[in-house]
Parts: C-alpha cells; structure tokens; sequence
C-alpha cells in the first residue's frame, strides 16, 4: 500500500492553510513532561461542543481543503471525535489524528480508517524504556507505544513516529531513528521543543547542540530508509538550502525524496485553533488572532492583525531581520516570544550570522 500524500498543493498561505492543528480536548492519561496544552485528565466542560465542531468543519471546509491534524490532549477521549473525522472527511479535507496512544485497539484503528483518517502520529521520545517512560510519565509508555504501532500496522493504517528533541534524548536521536525504520513507520518527525504549557527552558538544548541537531538529521536524511521531517525547526530551511549550494546532486533520501522542513508557518500556511474554539499562528504562541465563537475562521485566517504581522517578514526584528534566509526561514516566533517577549524578535536559538550583520 501506498503512503498517503498529507500534503496539499500549492496556495496562498494569505488566503488558507495547508495545515490546520485542532486541540480536540485536553483531556488526557499522560502528564508528559513536554505537554504544550497542560493536558488534564478530565475534558473541558467549556470546549467546543459537537455541533461546534461540525460548523467549524464546514467552515474550514469552505475555505479550503487542508490537512486537518486532529490533536489533543488524546483526541480518544472525546466521544464524538469518529463522527467529527467522518464529517470533516466527507467535506473534502484530509484528516489526520495525533492521539496520545492510550486508548488505541485494533478496533479503534478500524474506526479511525472507516472516519476517513489517513495517517496517525505516534510519539517515541526513547529507543528504550527507561528514555521514553521517563519523559512521559507513565511506566509502561514505551511498550504501549510499540503495542499502538503493531496495532496500526497490522491495521494497515500509514503512521509517523513523531519525537521530541530535548536534553533527555539529544544522545539517542539515531538508535530512535533505527526503531522507527524497524517498527515501520512511513515518517520521521522530529520537533525541537518550544518551551510553552509543561515544556521548560531547563530542558531545552543548547543553540550550539541545536545547530548541530538539525545538521545530523540533513545528514541522517540522506541514508534514511524513511523521509524525515523536522517541525519548529525553521532553521532547517537554511541548512538545507547550503546543503544544496554545496552538494546539489547528492542530497536525496530514500525513494528520491528529500528531507522534509519548512520555515515557521505561523499564522502562515498554518494555524491551530484551540479546544475553545480560539484561532492561534501555532499552539506553542499563546498569542489568539480570534475566536471562531465570535467570528468566522475565514475572516480571522485572512484577516486579523497577527496574522497580518507574521506573514511580514520585513517586521523582523535582529539578526532575523537583517538575515538573507528570513523568508524561508522565519525563526520560530514561539521561540522568540518565551525567551525575548515579543513574538518578532530574532530567533534566539540560531547561532548563524547573517551576512548583513
């Protein structure tokens, strides 16, 4: 079977969204030591309710046909999710889901493929046990994660092994990669932590080791069974761009495939609303452009200040502003916006000297 394409064609990122990440609930079994969304145990009694859900897929639906990442907390935990996919489905967009892996049966994957869901993430922050429960809290999480990714594959649903870089792992990132072939997943991603909700700057890793990160895994790409991809990591841009000035012809991967990176897509071919219904660039800047509870996604998307602001790349501030890569690359405006305060600063975890400074 094919790997399903979760991409979409090109079009304005003024006008729509590639990609839409929607935070289903925040009710979830694990207290992972990352969590963006602070996920609790118990959902919301204020998230959207069904019938929200349904109209905001209509309007999305309306709008565009992007890839509609299904998030959480544990998307499981919300009793209607099935029937949400199958709508959103139904109208055209391509549904995928990011469930924390508690929940997931051979059944399940069953009804997740009959909703229309194309794809499933499944996190593995470890090669081992003792690195993955560690960082998520749970004893046991490493085998249920294994046992989920048996599951998908005998179910025939595509999945993608996502990891979370922080100093815990940083040494463990190829064995990961070695693991992720082995239990077949079609991706790789990789996110460099941001640190919002539970995620700390304690355990972030150094912009030195970060710079070196992102040059292993343009490394990694070239050899890799799988195409991997790297999310808030927009500096990924520009070493992939030099690594095409210095070596165009060799930098391929698996399949003729390239490795897989974009620059920060806030608000920018990408958004992600929130289980109350609130529109932000991405869920790690805590910065709303809108509420789709007062107002329509597509004039929030297209319309409002911040996302006016993040698509102008000359409001940059820094080395960001003065560098020749800054509209491929961006920096992560989540970054800027924990460590400076202002989510147009430069990116200060990027340690290249633009030409003009």
């Amino acid at each position: 079977m094919s790997t399903p394409t979760l991409h979409n064609p090109l079009q304005s990122p003024a006008l729509a969204p590639n990609v839409i990440a929607w935070e289903s609930t925040r009710a979830c079994d694990f207290a992972c030591v990352h969590c963006r969304a602070k996920a609790q145990k118990l959902p919301d009694p204020n998230q959207l309710t069904t019938q929200e859900a349904l109209a905001l897929m209509d309007q999305i639906a309306d709008l565009c046909k992007p890839v509609l990442i299904i998030s959480g907390g544990d998307p499981l935990q919300r009793k209607d999710i099935f029937e949400i996919a199958s709508h959103a489905s139904s109208r055209g967009i391509r549904v995928a889901m990011s469930p924390s892996g508690s929940d997931i049966t051979p059944d399940v994957i069953k009804k997740m493929k009959s909703s229309g869901v194309k794809m499933i993430s499944l996190s593995l922050d470890g090669s081992k046990p003792e690195i993955h429960d560690s960082f998520r809290q749970v004893p046991g999480a490493f085998e249920l994660a294994m046992k989920n990714m048996s599951y998908a594959r005998q179910g025939d649903l595509p999945f993608r092994v996502n990891t979370t870089v922080t100093k815990h792992n940083l040494s463990n990132l190829s064995d990961i990669l070695g693991l992720a072939v082995e239990v077949g997943a079609k991706e790789w991603d990789i996110f460099m932590l941001v640190p919002t909700g539970r995620g700390k700057v304690e355990m972030e890793i150094t912009p030195s080791q970060y710079e070196e990160t992102l040059q292993f895994i343009y490394n990694a790409s070239r050899t890799s069974q799988i195409p991997i991809k790297m999310t808030c990591a927009p500096q990924y841009m520009r070493v992939l761009a030099q690594g095409q000035k210095s070596e165009p012809a060799q930098t391929t991967v698996h399949g003729g495939r390239r490795a897989g990176g974009r620059g920060c897509m806030s608000g920018n071919g990408f958004c992600f609303i929130s289980h109350v219904g609130e529109v932000f660039g991405c869920g790690f800047l805590p910065i709303p452009a809108g509420n789709i509870r007062q107002q329509s996604f597509k004039q929030i998307y297209q319309q409002s200040p911040l996302f006016l602001k993040l698509r102008n790349h000359s409001l940059l501030k820094g080395k960001c502003g003065a560098c020749e890569y800054k509209t491929i690359c961006g920096g992560c405006r989540a970054r800027a916006l924990s460590i400076h305060k202002s989510h147009l600063e430069e990116e200060p975890y990027c340690v290249y000297i633009p030409q003009k400074c």
